[in-house]
């Protein structure tokens, strides 16, 4: 086990000063229900949420508090915190209970709150300056595409059902098929004058993300903006 979180170490290039912080980091409450991830996953969003909206403020110095408001959302989210735990091949170093290996132990939501834990114990451990350094360096081609920020289909199509007919579009969960570590999600939304259209996801969110992106596209509603 030892020789496990040494190889993570590496790969993170962070020696922990106590490695009971990197252990809980990536302990699932289905392996040990009083000594997981859980607490520093709940420090770990602050820090990230900190750390970019720092490095937001730096880069757009003049930019409107709404637009950084939404650059942020697009970078702290889970999808994000998924890709970086895929990157780092989270998946090999955490541990869950019996019941969740070979299902939902690469599963998105595990890796995303176990990426958010982690950061949680190098700031712990190391402190800010070194976690800073860490967020950056694997945030950096999401801080990058920041530049060019398109507002998610979800936000528009709401945008332009509020403005169109002040109503909330309405969706509806179609589906939940295939196996609890790969699911299928099929979701429906329509709006006030409009057919239901249905879109499909790995989540019930990315679902409704395409649902609506397949919606605005019949409505011909220029997304870019």
């Amino acid at each position: 086990m030892k020789s496990k979180y040494n190889n993570f170490q590496k790969i993170l290039n962070i020696k922990f000063k106590n490695l009971d912080f990197l252990k809980m980091a990536l302990t699932h409450k289905s392996y040990n229900p009083k000594e997981n991830y859980e607490k520093l996953e709940f420090l770990g969003d602050r820090v990230l949420g900190l750390v970019i909206s720092k490095k937001l403020l730096q880069l757009y110095p003049n930019q409107k508090e709404g637009i950084l408001d939404k650059k942020l959302a697009s970078m702290v989210n889970k999808n994000i915190c998924y890709e970086v735990g895929k990157k780092l091949k989270l998946e090999n170093f955490i541990l869950v209970g019996n019941s969740k290996k070979n299902q939902d132990k690469a599963h998105e939501k595990i890796l995303a709150d176990s990426i958010e834990a982690l950061i949680g114990a190098i700031f712990l451990d190391k402190g800010l300056d070194t976690v800073e350094k860490f967020i950056l360096k694997n945030w950096n081609e999401f801080i990058v595409n920041s530049k060019v920020l398109k507002i998610d289909s979800k936000t528009s199509l709401q945008e332009y059902s509020l403005k169109r007919y002040k109503l909330l579009p309405i969706y509806k969960l179609v589906s939940n098929t295939g196996p609890r570590h790969n699911p299928i999600f099929k979701v429906s939304v329509m709006l006030k004058n409009t057919k239901p259209i249905e879109g499909i996801g790995s989540s019930k969110k990315n679902a409704e993300q395409d649902a609506a992106s397949k919606l605005l596209k019949k409505l011909n509603y220029e997304l870019a903006r």
